[in-house]
């Protein structure tokens, strides 16, 4: 008698029909059917024969390296950026595979809580197996964000991809799962604003619900909504010049040969780069020409107001972009010390110092909260761009988000509190202290200053230098500039600049 096994895919039982009597969202999120084709017109409508080839552009070697980056972020804790550098180098792919992989890979966690408010309702019983969950979180990126990529393309390569996984016994489910989002995904009904706010920010937004809270509670409702929904259209690259090898105007015409669209940004020699693929394997570029560097990261370099000769410690350097702006910036005199405290770190700094030629940057691997009494009232300046929550660079690192936790915000309040009472001892009466985050969270900043300020008695707030852009320099506040994405079109960050007095 033959034994009768258990179907391997209904624990993750796909519901065979998107539930159509429900009203249309009123703001209808993703439009119109892809590629403007009427509903009636879909591939799926077509037999096999008559269906075009058709290809969502990604190679299968592609398709596994966004799904292990992905699967490292969920699984392992990973850092995106890092964990994508990593699996490009390894996999070796062609520049247009590597573009669409990292698009992929950071559209999914950008939107992945949205992406799975909308699977969670296709399934009677939604997976929780990590490989399985993630080939669905990326295939409906494309399906639900991507115009361009034919959501037959989207499914099918889906389904490709997990049988080249072995993982056979799953590829009805995502099939069936992909295909009822493709058909339905006009009738999702999404939150709406005027039921409950808080859930309409969180899906609609893809933000954590208790983020949401605290946003609201920090900056009101109207302001907490535009920070949510802040996405840039296109996400330049921000350049500067080597202030030591090229002039700004140079670096104008330098620009004006290149293939490139480019325009001047709002911090003091930043440019901001469209359409620049592999900029980092550009000749000028490897030559030391120029850098790339954050606009809000500049403007933390530039609030130091470095002079020729200076002595300066960058506390918590890596990956070095503001060391190199104040190296150059004292045109190679002085001294730069950047001290960073993860080894691997570090080595970022010694790659920035010999590509750019700084041989006044001293590198070394150290813990700025470790006192050290031979540093006491020494030095001319200290930056500390404190380690902090990120939430002020998400268009840059969406991660953060889903891995953040608010247990663990204490501690790196803690941290920053620890690192300004011990640097803040190494500045000379009449230095500069600059703190910095690329936060935009209270507790890290302006409160971190007024207790600040409150226990050291030594040190006054200062204005802004005259180098900042007048638009910037009218927000700062008693206890400091904060800068947010959605209203100042540069990185969320925030900047106080503190001079000893005594």
């Amino acid at each position: 008698m033959t034994e009768k096994r258990p179907n391997p895919r209904k624990p993750f039982a796909a519901k065979k029909n998107f539930d159509r009597s429900k009203p249309h969202s009123p703001s209808r999120p993703f439009g119109k059917p892809a590629h403007g084709k009427p509903q009636g017109d879909r591939v799926f409508g077509r037999s096999a024969k008559d269906a075009p080839a058709e290809s969502t552009g990604l190679s299968m070697n592609a398709r596994r390296v966004a799904l292990e980056v992905l699967c490292d972020v969920h699984q392992n804790g990973a850092f995106a950026s890092l964990s994508l550098d990593e699996h490009l180098c390894a996999a070796r792919l062609s520049p247009a595979d590597r573009r669409l992989v990292t698009s992929i890979v950071y559209g999914t966690l950008e939107n992945e809580l949205k992406i799975d408010y909308a699977l969670d309702r296709l399934m009677d019983h939604p997976t929780h197996q990590p490989s399985q969950r993630d080939i669905l979180r990326m295939s409906a990126y494309q399906i639900l964000f991507l115009e361009r990529v034919p959501d037959s393309a989207a499914v099918n390569e889906a389904v490709k991809l997990v049988k080249a996984l072995h993982m056979e016994a799953a590829s009805g489910f995502i099939n069936a799962v992909l295909r009822n989002l493709s058909r339905g995904k006009d009738e999702i009904v999404w939150p709406k604003k005027e039921d409950d706010l808080r859930t309409y920010l969180s899906v609609m937004g893809s933000f954590p619900l208790w983020l949401v809270d605290r946003l609201i509670a920090d900056y009101g409702e109207e302001e907490a909504e535009r920070v949510i929904f802040y996405r840039e259209q296109e996400h330049p690259i921000v350049i500067r010049p080597n202030f030591t090898k090229i002039s700004d105007e140079d670096f104008e015409k330098l620009l004006s040969k290149k293939e490139w669209r480019v325009q001047r940004g709002l911090a003091p020699h930043a440019w901001l780069v469209y359409g620049a693929q592999e900029i980092a394997f550009d000749n000028d570029y490897k030559a030391g020409l120029f850098s790339i560097q954050g606009q809000s990261s500049m403007l933390a370099a530039e609030a130091v107001q470095v002079k020729n000769g200076m002595k300066v410690l960058d506390a918590c350097a890596a990956p070095g972009g503001k060391s190199a702006y104040l190296c150059e910036q004292m045109a190679l005199t002085g001294r730069v010390f950047s001290w960073e405290l993860h080894e691997k770190r570090a080595l970022l700094l010694e790659g920035v110092k010999r590509r750019l030629g700084l041989d006044n940057m001293r590198i070394t691997v150290r813990d700025a909260s470790a006192y050290r009494e031979d540093f006491e009232q020494s030095l001319d300046a200290v930056l500390l761009d404190a380690p902090c929550s990120g939430l002020g660079v998400l268009s840059q690192k969406p991660d953060i988000k889903l891995r953040l936790k608010p247990e663990d915000l204490p501690a790196i309040v803690q941290t920053q509190h620890r690192l300004l009472d011990t640097v803040c001892r190494y500045v000379r009466r009449g230095g500069t202290l600059v703190y910095s985050t690329c936060s935009i969270l209270p507790e890290e900043n302006a409160l971190q200053i007024q207790r600040f300020l409150s226990e050291h008695p030594e040190y006054e707030l200062i204005s802004l230098p005259e180098t900042f852009p007048e638009e910037l320099r009218k927000l700062q506040k008693p206890d400091g500039l904060q800068l947010l994405g959605c209203r100042d079109g540069v990185e969320g960050f925030f900047i106080a600049r503190m001079k000893r007095v005594r």
